[in-house]
């Protein structure tokens, strides 16, 4: 099962070709994030996946545009809960202005 932990042990190339990003720009999108973060969880049951690994699932969709239940089952999770993530971190990327999504588009 992948996750943050393991990302980490990844060569720079390895990271590269594994989520299509540079790890200096994932770190870039994880700061960007924290600022909209909440640290403490609403009431229920506790998120499996932290920041990091939130982002790790996004840029796995985007970059190999798997199905969020196939994705699911090499995080551990739903695939309701990989759509969530998905929509949930383009849109805080978008809000950031820190990052284009190359054909995320608002609609006027």
């Amino acid at each position: 099962m992948m996750n943050y932990t393991i990302a980490q042990t990844f060569s720079a190339a390895h990271f590269k070709r594994r989520f299509g990003i540079y790890r200096d720009t994932f770190k870039e999108m994880v700061k960007a994030l924290k600022l909209t973060w909440r640290t403490s969880p609403k009431p229920g049951a506790k998120p499996k996946l932290g920041l990091e690994d939130r982002v790790l699932v996004a840029l796995e969709y985007w970059r190999e545009y798997r199905t969020y239940f196939h994705i699911g089952s090499s995080w551990g999770i739903s695939e309701s809960t990989v759509c969530r993530i998905v929509h949930s971190i383009e849109d805080a990327l978008m809000r950031s202005r820190r990052f284009r999504l190359p054909g995320k588009r608002q609609l006027v």
